[in-house]
């Protein structure tokens, strides 16, 4: 095969088609779940089960399959920049459950889409998938474009119109100035708008800095040989500024390219500028070229992994395989080498999984952070408002930390599904738990007391809430400071809350002193 730079490469393609070790996990084909009845209690996440010296302890094995937690996953190409790929194939009710580990729908448009006049603006564009899958408890993330090789408008042509300078590229497309005052101006009025709608947004996984460059990568290497004109490291911290400025509570990313489409290196100044805003990367693409040109910018992604999410985009699927450059270890190397929170299913969907589902399955066990915990052990009974000792081993299998953080959580449930007693290990956040090679993990052992009803004891008597004696349920959940779940481990059991049942513990009635009337 002849050998070309990726710059050669895109200059010809015109469009953006520019060794894992399983760990010990069972082998169990991925598949739906089959959901607990209202009113009825899931089976128990183990059935090893253990007794001595007055206390369970449960061992938990993770079953292997994908999980669906924010803040990770496989991310689904929508719109890829021309509105039919890759999401026009799917009937409105086709939210691609079959896709282990789609978590979020990407949806990547020009510009000129969404506001095609000034101050009107076509959300439902975006709206409209997006609520598909947020409707399943889903994510959606974001790119704007100002430049398209396939668009001679992506950037509104009233926006040339107000003054803004263009540069025509051989009557194939119209790029903006980057730097004009008054394309700034437009695309600051229109990120405004944008974060009016959509930051603060639960449902939006992140937003790209879009408006710089060919397709949004940041990058002019096939324009600026034709036209003449470049733009430096100020320009693009001017974008990632405008982005700061007005999408303050959401996750934002540049492309690689911002940096160079193939320059090697672990930093640069737009990078480490990138970095210092809070703002991530992500890499577009991989597999564009065959090896040893697969990617560039793993080194990179080191900086940012530890403490913000790296984005990987795979090359079109299709193009990658006409050239040679898909290689599905490689998919899977590439995870672990960017310690990658999500990936992108950037083809026809389905065709993608059913000529790569081993390496899928591969890459779901490692994305993003993988919540594991192989033991829990309490008390068989506990009086109320005495010490109830829960001891547990926590790790993260995954290539990346939970960002978000969380608590471990123990809840009693009736035989009804009520909550009797929820229960926050306060001190301990699951982002603090280390990443390791494929492979291994590292426990944290926890140990917790907690009281159920506790006691209040005053002049005018003794008080505590309404609990009754029983023979209840111990669930184990990962989530927020209030106890409300969040995150799904890989493990059976599961509530609908992602609450995991474990086993019985016996609630027996405080003892009350014999002079007083009250309870000791």
């Amino acid at each position: 095969m002849k050998k070309i730079n990726r710059r050669t490469f895109l200059q010809q393609a015109g469009l953006v088609t520019a060794a894992l070790a399983a760990g010990m996990y069972d082998q169990v084909a991925a598949r739906p779940s089959s959901g607990t009845a209202a009113g009825s209690l899931p089976s128990a996440a183990t059935d090893d089960i253990t007794s001595e010296n007055g206390r369970f302890t449960a061992a938990l094995r993770d079953h292997g399959r994908a999980l669906t937690n924010p803040g990770m996953g496989w991310t689904m190409h929508f719109y890829s920049n021309i509105l039919s790929n890759y999401g026009s194939q799917l009937e409105p009710s086709d939210t691609l459950d079959d896709f282990p580990g789609l978590s979020t729908v990407y949806l990547r448009v020009p510009w000129a889409f969404l506001e095609p006049e000034e101050g009107k603006f076509v959300w439902e564009l975006l709206d409209t998938p997006a609520q598909r899958w947020i409707d399943k408890g889903k994510y959606v993330a974001f790119r704007v474009s100002a430049t398209e090789s396939w668009l001679y408008h992506a950037t509104p042509k009233w926006v040339f119109d107000a003054g803004a300078t263009g540069y025509d590229v051989e009557g194939h497309y119209l790029e903006p100035d980057y730097e004009d005052p008054v394309f700034i101006e437009k695309v600051e009025n229109f990120l405004r708008a944008m974060a009016e709608r959509y930051d603060r947004n639960p449902h939006v996984a992140f937003v790209d800095v879009g408006h710089f460059g060919m397709w949004g990568e940041g990058h002019t290497v096939m324009s600026t040989p034709k036209h003449g004109r470049s733009w430096g490291l100020e320009t693009q911290k001017k974008h990632i500024d405008l982005y700061c400025k007005h999408f303050k509570n959401t996750q934002l990313c540049i492309s690689d390219d911002f940096a160079g489409h193939d320059a090697p290196g672990s930093r640069f100044p737009i990078t480490d500028y990138a970095f210092s805003r809070g703002v991530t990367i992500r890499d577009d693409s991989i597999l564009v070229q065959p090896p040893p040109h697969s990617w560039y910018h793993s080194e990179m992604a080191q900086l940012f992994w530890p403490t913000l999410p790296v984005i990987l985009e795979h090359e079109h699927y299709g193009g990658s395989k006409e050239r040679g450059s898909w290689d599905k270890n490689l998919l899977v190397k590439s995870v672990e080498d960017y310690h990658a929170s999500f990936m992108s299913i950037h083809w026809w969907p389905r065709i993608l999984l059913e000529e790569n589902r081993d390496a899928i399955d591969r890459i779901n066990r490692r994305i993003g952070y993988r919540l594991q915990v192989s033991g829990i052990s309490w008390p068989e009974s506990v009086k109320m408002g005495e010490p109830l000792e829960i001891r547990s081993a926590w790790s993260n299998a995954g290539v990346a930390p939970c960002y978000r953080g969380g608590h471990p959580c123990f809840t009693l449930k009736d035989d009804k599904g009520g909550i009797v007693s929820a229960l926050v290990v306060d001190d301990f956040d699951l982002r603090s738990l280390p990443v390791c090679e494929a492979g291994k993990t590292e426990e944290r052992q926890i140990v917790s007391t907690f009281r159920i009803a506790p006691r209040y004891a005053d002049k005018a008597g003794t008080f505590f809430r309404a609990c009754k004696p029983g023979v209840y349920y111990l669930y184990d959940s990962a989530g927020m400071h209030d106890s409300t779940p969040l995150y799904e481990p890989p493990y059976t059991g599961n509530d609908e809350r992602r609450r995991y049942k474990l086993g019985r513990i016996t609630v027996s009635a405080y003892t009350y002193g014999h002079d007083e009337g009250v309870p000791l």
